[in-house]
């Protein structure tokens, strides 16, 4: 049985006042998902964004897979930044490439069930080149 797939993300634009941007509601010039998706499959480099307990913001780089439309990536369990999702796990994700920016806010989920483990397995070596069982 395949994994249920998530809702199409909702394309939207920051609210900048006085940068020239069309009206944040407005949905004129927005590109297309598969142009985001584009970027979140192809990037090497991903951000993560967390919240530290003490209300710090903490960013890190990982890498990470694009997979039926959700962002997968691997920390260790004592990571700052996995001890920071376990407390809050609110969080932003951006591809590098600043200038084509993608940015996904939105709450990670530690479960993983045993198939999509070894799509995202996968996935994660044929991308990087890198065995996770190896490590």
């Amino acid at each position: 049985m395949s994994e249920p797939k998530p809702p199409t993300p909702e394309s939207s634009r920051p609210y900048m006042p006085g940068y020239g941007i069309l009206d944040a509601n407005s949905g004129r010039g927005l590109l297309p998902w598969s142009w985001a998706e584009d970027r979140l499959s192809n990037a090497h480099n991903y951000w993560i964004a967390t919240k530290c307990p003490d209300g710090r913001p903490h960013c890190m780089p990982v890498w990470g897979v694009w997979l039926d439309s959700t962002f997968y990536f691997s920390t260790g369990q004592r990571s700052r930044k996995a001890r920071n999702l376990a407390a809050n796990p609110r969080c932003v994700v951006c591809p590098e490439r600043a200038g084509e920016a993608v940015i996904l806010e939105g709450v990670a989920e530690e479960v993983m069930s045993p198939s999509l483990l070894r799509r995202f397995k996968e996935a994660y070596d044929t991308k990087y080149q890198w065995d996770m069982d190896a490590s």
